[in-house]
């Protein structure tokens, strides 16, 4: 194990935090809130001093294996959390240190689920910052850190496939410094894209950037316990429209601007996400419509709260948990399916569901015809057998640790669906969930042990399980 890196590089994650702590201490000039000033100015310097010291540590060997990869991955995500919640804890709006802790690790693995029971109380520095987190957990901060900084291009791979979500991660050019630079700058350029929308949808500078990062990290932190409920019409299209492509695969955004327009849409995992997000929301928006004063505001709400949930955004325009079952059982099922491999969105991954899906026809097959070879294929390429068994442990993972979840918070004595979506919501990093921790509810009743396990499903989530599992594990920290 090459410890030396692995310091080295958290130190440079602290750094970055350090800078993006500059944004809110901005807000609070702006707004001459000078108690908000000294907080993040003071957290801004503790994370500068402690990465600074762990960057002084300087690896003679810079070779990273999948291990270290992993690991720096799991820690890093940690790390910046443990950091990251000072400024609510100190501050005094959340006393609880676990309560803030579970708010930033909400943030930062742009979940969105909450234990505030008034957002609006929470400064505007406090707001921003906590969106922020959406915006730099949405790419990634060690995506961040390849883009800028040298590394090794070879070892680094690891650390990429360690934090990027999907089952396989690729370069979109030859070197993987220059990848990520691509990677940052479509995200940056969307980003840009969305804010002047919002603008033009005359929403203040304020909202349409904080609104923005949460969107854009499908993250769904809003200004309000309301959501996006109190905007207009505009707004809510805005979003739903951001939220689906934010959902999008951002290699396929490089081919269109290479003027490889046919590609994208060659694309079987985009195909079947956008026929999902379709039918979902027209079989939501007929099954809901007795709720609304007509078809349009009805399909509005459909297709804004589809997007929301496949993208697992969490941003809601009203209150689904009133809603018929077979528009929540809708919902609940777009949040284990997610959004596409190489999106900002959490969720399994659609390419997940297709090729298990493709494995159990191939069974199905073989069964019938044990001596016919049958290949799996996606975007009409065969997918190598790696790859197929390793969708396959992760499903098998996936649910034993859901179901291991489950039963741990189930301590609490809530009934058994706020359970379960308490769970789907965090581990699909989704955000809302029903009944008491519904669109218009937050996770303020559990106890310390469930927000610990649920922050923990946040982060296993978003670094899709095998990091995390990786800590535990003591072959990991062996020579």
């Amino acid at each position: 194990m090459n410890y030396k890196i692995i310091l080295h590089t958290l130190g440079l994650a602290l750094i970055i935090e350090s800078a993006g702590m500059l944004l809110p201490v901005i807000c609070a000039i702006c707004y001459g809130d000078m108690q908000d000033l000294l907080i993040y100015s003071l957290c801004a310097l503790l994370c500068l001093a402690v990465g600074a010291t762990l960057t002084i540590i300087k690896p003679k060997n810079k070779t990273m294996y999948s291990r270290e990869g992993f690991v720096i991955a799991a820690l890093t995500w940690i790390v910046i959390s443990l950091f990251g919640a000072i400024p609510f804890w100190i501050s005094g709006y959340i006393p609880s240190y676990i309560d803030a802790l579970f708010e930033t690790v909400s943030g930062f693995t742009t979940t969105g689920a909450s234990i505030l029971p008034d957002v609006g109380a929470l400064s505007n520095a406090h707001l921003l910052w906590r969106s922020f987190t959406h915006w730099i957990g949405g790419m990634g901060v060690l995506v961040f850190i390849m883009a800028v900084i040298p590394h090794d291009n070879g070892s680094t791979m690891y650390v990429l496939r360690a934090e990027s979500p999907g089952p396989s991660v690729g370069k979109l050019v030859p070197k993987l410094k220059s990848s990520a630079k691509i990677l940052y700058l479509i995200y940056v350029g969307l980003t840009l894209i969305q804010v002047i929308f919002m603008l033009f949808g005359k929403a203040s500078l304020f909202e349409a950037l904080t609104l923005t990062f949460g969107t854009a990290g499908t993250g769904g932190f809003a200004l309000t316990n309301a959501s996006i409920a109190d905007y207009s019409p505009y707004i809510q299209k805005v979003i739903t429209v951001f939220m689906i492509l934010f959902g999008i695969d951002f290699s396929l955004y490089y081919l269109i601007l290479t003027r490889k327009i046919s590609s994208f849409f060659k694309s079987e995992e985009v195909r079947v996400y956008i026929l999902i997000i379709l039918i979902s929301a027209l079989v939501i928006s007929l099954n809901t419509n007795y709720l609304y004063p007509n078809f349009n505001t009805s399909l509005r709400h459909g297709f804004f709260q589809v997007a929301s949930i496949i993208t697992t955004t969490g941003y809601t325009t009203t209150d689904f948990d009133i809603w018929p079952a077979l528009s929540k059982t809708i919902l609940v099922i777009l949040m284990f399916v997610g959004a596409c491999a190489g999106s900002t969105g959490g969720g399994i991954k659609v390419s997940r569901i297709l090729i298990l899906f493709k494995s159990i026809r191939r069974e199905i097959k073989l069964a019938a015809h044990p001596k016919a070879t049958h290949k799996i294929t996606m975007n009409a390429k065969s997918v190598d057998e790696g790859t197929v068994r390793s969708v396959c442990v992760y499903f098998g993972v996936f649910m034993a640790l859901f179901a291991l979840s489950v039963l741990i918070i189930s301590f609490d004595n809530f009934d058994p669906t706020t359970n379960f979506t308490a769970v789907a919501a965090t581990v699909n990093n989704v955000g809302p969930g029903l009944s008491l921790v519904g669109p218009t509810r937050n996770y303020a009743e559990f106890s310390n042990l469930s927000k610990i396990v649920l922050s923990l499903d946040m982060l296993i989530g978003r670094l899709e399980i095998f990091p995390i599992l990786m800590l535990f594990s003591p072959r990991t920290w062996r020579k």
